[in-house]
This record gives structure tokens, C-alpha cells and sequence, in this order.
């Protein structure tokens, strides 16, 4: 028998040939030449501590989105300095599909204007996906503090805390988030005084607000409303321009507050953003995915009855309510003299 062995410029000759037959099938089959979005887990990052609105909201779509997806979606709590530790690792990681932020009004619309020295862009650093809920503010205190300073509404604070200036604690999930703000806003308009004590997200201040270390929060309704109904906390107003059918006995401040407080408005929004430069294609699935999963009767009245309004909208139409968000919320830092502290 006899075998044929190629001499070595024939052998050569048949790896190159292979090599290009490979490279052609991939230009002619793109879509095998490489691997299917997602291949692996998704991280969701959060820039606040656990147990707050924007935690609650991750982890509402988180398992939708794994169960529509096929892969695990993580979420992964970094929180500081307003949310801008969390918000910088998401502008800095890959633009792949595997990194995402569950951003804020805070982190993209606040902080522009609030941070003189802000280490990621909002609009240049990110590829807005959608819009996930729109939540009002709602000013607590702690139930047993009030009943005994005899405070029962908006009017009783601001007459005590008039009479008692820096004699209340304010706390807020971090400086520059929508809870600061709209205390800042507040004290501004109604001519009060709080001492500003920042933490880093909603949990840790609620912790310390039923304990009774803290007065006041602004905080959003969602985390707040289990402690309101247990009755730790007490609903003076929510910080929106109508009432909350989540909390429809809460006035708004601009209802309860008097002259000082006509036009009072600070409510919260929460958001997917991707890092900038991330495949239109993978952004646009996950926007749909959103979208499928508050179509369900289930989540969307589970959110509704947390005080939260789906959202849900194109990645367009996110980008443009950002541009509109950093624009309000210049002219409100401004108006109402807040300052990182």
C-alpha cells in the first residue's frame, strides 16, 4: 500500500488554505464568528447599599430578565459619594453587555450640577437603555419623635423646626441623591433648618431613623412603606406634584405646606444604563425584555403597590428625559443652595 505524505511546501500550502476557507466562513456566517449575547452572568450594579429603592428595583428585574435571558443577572451593591463610586466602575467597564447600572436621578441628573469634580460623564459615558420606574419622595419621621414634639403634619414641622433650628437630624441615602436634594429643597423653601447626616443608601438612614438617632428623610416611597405601615415611621407629604395611590391618606408638601412650599417637587426616577459603545443590539433586547416583564399583571401591581410607576420606554426616549433631568435639576442645586458636604 502506498501513502501519500505531502512535502512540506505542500503542507503549508494546505494550512493556508484552511486558514482562508475559516476566515470566509466567518465573514460569510457573522454570526457564528462569534458567541451569542449573554454566554454568561450579567451584573447589575447598584450604587447604594442594599435594602433601598434602587436595590429594590435591581432585584425585581434581575430574575425576569434571567429567566427571559437564559443567564444569571447579578446584582452587585458599590456604593459611596452619591452613587458616583458605582456609577465611575460601570463607565469603566467593558462595553459588552455584562456590566450594567441601575442608575438614579441622582447619579444621572443630580450629581452634573452638585459635584464640582464628577469622575464619569452621564451622557457621553453611557448608553441609556430604559427607563425602569418614576417613584415619588416622601417625607417620614420617626412616628414616636413626632408624637412626642406634637407633630402631626407639614405645618407642625416647619413651625417646630423654625422655632428649633438645627435642633432636628435630616438623614439621606448620600449626597446628591434625590432624598438630599429634596430636603435641601424643602429647607430652602420653607426657611427651616435640619442638620444634613448622609449615608450610604436608604437602609443604613431608615435603620437609624427607627431608632430614633434620626428625625427626618425624605426618603423614596418604596423602601420607606413597609415602615410606614408598621407604623416606625410617620407620613407627613409625599414630595410629588399629586398624591400617590400607594399612599393616597399623604398629602403633598406643596398641599400641606402652606404659601412657602407652592410648587414643591422632588420625585425619583431609576434607570438601565450600559457603558457607552455597547451593541445597539444588546441594548435593545434587554429595553424589550423590561418592557415584556412590566407587561405581566403581577409585576407591574407588585410595583404599582410599592408606590413605584413602571416604566419601560425606548433607549431613545430615556436619553432625551436624562438631557431634560440634567436641565431641571441645575437650575433646582442652584435655586436651593444644596452643596456636597
Amino acid at each position: 500500500m502506498t501513502i501519500f505524505k505531502p512535502n512540506r511546501r505542500q503542507a503549508q500550502w494546505n494550512i493556508v488554505g484552511a486558514a482562508i476557507f475559516l476566515i470566509a466562513n466567518m465573514l460569510a456566517n457573522p454570526a457564528q464568528a462569534q458567541t451569542a449575547w449573554p454566554a454568561k452572568p450579567v451584573r447589575i450594579v447598584v450604587p447604594f447599599a442594599p435594602g433601598g429603592t434602587t436595590d429594590i428595583l435591581a432585584r425585581a428585574i434581575a430574575p425576569e430578565l434571567s429567566k427571559a435571558l437564559g443567564q444569571s443577572f447579578v446584582v452587585e451593591n458599590r456604593a459611596g459619594a452619591g452613587g458616583n463610586v458605582g456609577a465611575e466602575a460601570v463607565a469603566r467597564s467593558p462595553a459588552d453587555g455584562y456590566t450594567l447600572l441601575m442608575g438614579t436621578v441622582g447619579t444621572h441628573g443630580i450629581n452634573k450640577a452638585l459635584y464640582p469634580s464628577l469622575p464619569y460623564n452621564p451622557v457621553k459615558d453611557f448608553a441609556p437603555i430604559t427607563l425602569v420606574a418614576g417613584v415619588p419622595n416622601v417625607m417620614v419621621m420617626n412616628a414616636e419623635k413626632a408624637q412626642k414634639l406634637g407633630i402631626n403634619n407639614v405645618a407642625d414641622f416647619v413651625k417646630y423646626a423654625k422655632a428649633n433650628p438645627g435642633k432636628l437630624n435630616m438623614a439621606s441615602s448620600g449626597n446628591g441623591t434625590s432624598i438630599h436634594l429634596a430636603g435641601e429643597l424643602f429647607k430652602s423653601m420653607s426657611g427651616t433648618y435640619m442638620v444634613h447626616f448622609p449615608y450610604r443608601g436608604s437602609s443604613p438612614a431608615l435603620l437609624d431613623m427607627i431608632g430614633g438617632s434620626m428625625d427626618v428623610m425624605f426618603d423614596n416611597l418604596p423602601s420607606a412603606m413597609p415602615q410606614i405601615k408598621a407604623g416606625k415611621l410617620k407620613a407627613l407629604a409625599v414630595t410629588s406634584s399629586q398624591r400617590s395611590a400607594a399612599l393616597p391618606d399623604a398629602p403633598t408638601i406643596e398641599q400641606a405646606g402652606g404659601p412657602a412650599l407652592k410648587g414643591f417637587e422632588a420625585s425619583s426616577w431609576f434607570g438601565l444604563l450600559a457603558p457607552a459603545g455597547t451593541p445597539p443590539d444588546i441594548v435593545n433586547r434587554i429595553q424589550q425584555e423590561v418592557a415584556k416583564s412590566f407587561a405581566k399583571p403581577e409585576i407591574k401591581e407588585k410595583l404599582l403597590a410599592q408606590g413605584a410607576i413602571p416604566g419601560g420606554g425606548t433607549p431613545a426616549e430615556f436619553a432625551k428625559m436624562i438631557d431634560a433631568e440634567i436641565a431641571k435639576w441645575a437650575v433646582v442645586v442652584k435655586n436651593s443652595g444644596a452643596k456636597v458636604d
